[in-house]
């Protein structure tokens, strides 16, 4: 399974594993977790600690696993009050009969029911028994408690279990779990960016990536572009509460989570799909894509077979896409990009004046570090005359970091009418 993780905030993930054969799982979600960039502790039931130990879990976290209500050394640090308020997220996986009859029951004679009624976090609980533990009336009643009280119940799998038995009680695996947690967080991050985003309520049209012009049907013209700072825009743009489409050549990059995709190969068809999306009503047009500045004339209907030391094909000009999108009666706010080897500035100024944008971000790609196949870019950004701002030079950074910065330089052109006059300029 594959899912987004780019966008995930720091967020503090407690681990509770209690006493099942299904432990071996949770050292995997632990792990899986932290990859995903949460900070984990773990808690570990007495039972628990019969069929895994603390230290793998210390290992796979990299924080001290609590296993002790009344742990003097646990007290001194962090103790059950405090673990509580750390977590924004508590996980019980696997949670036992036991488990879940204590939450609903409201005991507190271990560390984690002491825990359970402690936090103010969301509380999710993976059981994971015996088919017929599970079907039992009082776990399902223990179960309906839980919900009640605002508990997220996990579904088990269904499946052969170690007992021998076969139907529901398996914990489901670990990357699936790790899955519905990050896309928790990121709905509770979309919820937040929908109401308080920089881009909230719009909606962002991006092309990114090279196209490629035919010559025959196994060989293309294209360029060195890898779509990687289109699709860090299009991530950033969603993470600011905007509706995204992403016209995309062709490139080798996961979707952004959020995000829609329309997959194109030339620039007849990046402008095919950019016209659309407009007519469909955009508000923003980041214009990221290395676009050919040519095509093949006339297309080789078969493979060109190698004859003599030159091969003459005609080319024609392509569309200017942002140029094209620009001069439409319904203009959005338009942004374009300027990928030069020299006189960045100079060509950068030229082409917002002469393609009629609002804003242009350069960069020099004639730099190893910031070229087209480094994670990291640095740019200088231009806003056309109209909206008096400064020119902004993003200094070299990953290129999730230029796209927030960029979402941010978007934002402050939108809230900045071009008919605004500066009361000092009167003067």
């Amino acid at each position: 399974m594959s899912f987004d993780l780019s966008v995930i905030p720091n967020k503090n993930i407690i681990v509770a594993v209690s006493g099942g054969i299904a432990a071996y799982k949770s050292a995997i979600l632990v792990r899986r977790l932290k990859d995903a960039g949460f900070d984990v502790r773990v808690v570990m039931t007495e039972g628990a600690q019969a069929f895994i130990t603390p230290l793998t879990f210390q290992a796979l976290s990299g924080n001290p696993v609590h296993t002790a209500l009344l742990d003097p050394e646990a007290e001194a640090g962090m103790g059950h009050i405090e673990l509580a308020r750390w977590a924004d997220l508590v996980l019980v996986a696997p949670a036992t009969c036991d488990t879940l009859a204590k939450f609903a029951a409201g005991l507190a004679d271990d560390l984690l029911s002491t825990l359970y009624l402690a936090t103010k976090a969301p509380v999710w609980v993976a059981p994971a028994m015996n088919q017929q533990m599970w079907a039992a009336k009082a776990t399902q009643r223990n179960l309906n408690t839980l919900i009640e009280d605002g508990v997220h119940v996990i579904m088990p799998d269904a499946g052969a279990q170690a007992c021998g038995d076969v139907g529901l009680g398996r914990m489901p695996e670990p990357e699936d779990l790790a899955r519905q947690v990050t896309e928790y967080f990121h709905r509770a991050q979309r919820a937040i960016a929908e109401k308080f985003g920089l881009l909230a309520g719009k909606h962002v049209v991006i092309t990114a990536g090279p196209t490629r012009e035919s010559i025959d049907p196994v060989r293309y013209i294209s360029n060195h572009s890898t779509g990687k700072m289109g699709f860090a825009l299009a991530a950033a743009c969603y993470a600011a509460g905007a509706k995204v489409s992403l016209i995309a050549g062709p490139v080798s990059l996961d979707t952004p989570n959020g995000v829609r995709r329309m997959n194109v190969q030339s620039a007849m068809q990046m402008l095919e799909q950019s016209m659309d999306q407009l007519e469909k009503g955009c508000d923003i047009f980041i214009a990221t894509a290395a676009v050919a500045d040519y095509r093949v004339a006339h297309v080789a209907e078969h493979k060109i077979k190698k004859a003599g030391d030159e091969l003459n094909v005609a080319l024609v000009k392509n569309p200017d896409i942002v140029a094209t999108i620009a001069q439409q009666e319904k203009r959005p706010f338009m942004v374009g990009f300027a990928a030069e080897t020299r006189n960045v500035e100079e060509y950068a100024a030229g082409k917002l004046v002469a393609k009629k944008l609002d804003m242009i971000a350069c960069n020099d790609v004639s730099r190893p570090d910031i070229g087209f196949a480094s994670d990291e870019n640095a740019m200088i950004v231009f806003f056309a005359e109209q909206y008096r701002l400064p020119q902004r030079d993003l200094e070299k950074a990953s290129k999730q970091e230029i796209a927030q910065q960029l979402v941010e330089a978007i934002h402050d052109a939108l809230h900045h009418k071009p008919d605004e006059t500066d009361p000092d300029e009167l003067k």
